[in-house]
C-alpha cells in the first residue's frame, strides 16, 4: 500500500510512551516560520483541523489506534510530490507540542515520489 506518511523505529517507540501519558495522538503539519516548521504532536482533540488541513493518513507506531497526520492545505501545496517520514532528534521540542518536556523534538524528513507513488496519488503528468 502506497502512504504520503511514514514514522522511523526511534520515533514511534517515543510516541509509545507519549501515548501512555497523554492518550491517543495526532500531528499537525502547518508549515511556516519557528515552531510552524516542526511537526506538532498533540492528544487527539488538543487541536481542531478543519477545511483547510489535508489529512495525509496515519502512522502505525505498534498501538491499537494508528496516529493520524494533517497538514495545511498551503503547506501541501509545497509538498504535495513529497513522501515525509516523522523523526526524532535531541532537542527542544515545539511549545505546544507533546515532546517538548522530553529533551527530543519531531521532525520531517522528506524524499520525492517515485512514479508508481505519483501515479497512485494521481500527480504523474
Amino acid at each position: 500500500m502506497t502512504e504520503r506518511v511514514a514514522v522511523t523505529d526511534a520515533a514511534a517507540s517515543l510516541l509509545r510512551e507519549l501515548t501512555a501519558q497523554h492518550g491517543p495522538l495526532m500531528f499537525h503539519q502547518s508549515g511556516g516560520c519557528c515552531d510552524g516548521s516542526s511537526p506538532m504532536c498533540y492528544p487527539v482533540g488538543m487541536f481542531l483541523t478543519g477545511p483547510g488541513d489535508v489529512d495525509l493518513g496515519t502512522i502505525d507506531v505498534g498501538l491499537d489506534d494508528p496516529i493520524r497526520v494533517y497538514m495545511s492545505h498551503a503547506q501541501f501545496e509545497y509538498w504535495k510530490y513529497t513522501h515525509l517520514t516523522i523523526d526524532v532528534v535531541p532537542g527542544r521540542g515545539a511549545g505546544f507540542s507533546v515532546e517538548g518536556p522530553t529533551g527530543m523534538r519531531f521532525l520531517i524528513r522528506s524524499r520525492m515520489l517515485d512514479e508508481s507513488e505519483l501515479a497512485h496519488f494521481g500527480l504523474a503528468g
